[in-house]
């Protein structure tokens, strides 16, 4: 006897968890603004604007100093770069506004993966007709996994800020209480 709920029968929750999620990070991210102060102004904003147009970089992520090979890491002059610093991750993007309608769509996709993961787990782990706390408790720490573990490394190995760690931890709380919350409401 198969007790497990397939996925397709959980697409309603996936969904509309999904724009509850998107909803949700419109309210954080601009009606409570506490992200804005996630990053730095660099002290000559336009000097340093210059000099790295001056570099005419194209879209992508850098790191200075930069080693090709575990040997250049051992290098004399790499070492010395270290030692000198300031080291950076860049990510530069082309002149103009970034797309916020990409990022958007982007984002509830996003949305939707995190639902089917979630939708996964929970329909494995559970039959139809199961509690709503138990749906919670599955659905929800898969939502908040998926949401914000993997970012904790950027702080670990590329420096991102901590509290700003903190705060992305605090919103993916949120979207996997989200999420549990409408699956649980919704479960077959």
């Amino acid at each position: 006897m198969d007790t497990m709920v397939p996925i397709m029968s959980l697409w309603l929750p996936i969904l509309l968890s999904s724009v509850f999620v998107f909803l949700l990070s419109f309210i954080l991210h601009t009606v409570l603004t506490y992200h804005y102060k996630d990053f730095n102004r660099t002290p000559d904003e336009d000097k340093a604007m210059d000099a790295l147009r001056g570099l005419n970089l194209s879209a992508g992520e850098y790191i200075i100093p930069h080693a090709d090979s575990p040997a250049a890491l051992k290098s004399p002059e790499f070492n010395a770069k270290v030692e000198k610093g300031p080291g950076a991750f860049i990510a530069i993007w082309p002149g103009g506004r970034p797309s916020m309608i990409k990022s958007l769509v982007q984002w509830f996709v996003f949305s939707i993966i995190v639902g089917i993961f979630a939708a996964y787990i929970g329909g494995r782990a559970l039959g139809p007709g199961a509690s709503y706390l138990s749906v919670f408790r599955f659905v929800g720490f898969t939502a908040f996994a998926c949401y914000c573990v993997a970012g904790w490394q950027d702080s670990i190995w590329f420096k991102r800020s901590w509290s700003r760690t903190l705060k992305n931890t605090i919103d993916g709380i949120l979207y996997g209480l989200i999420t549990a919350g409408t699956f649980g409401w919704l479960w077959p």
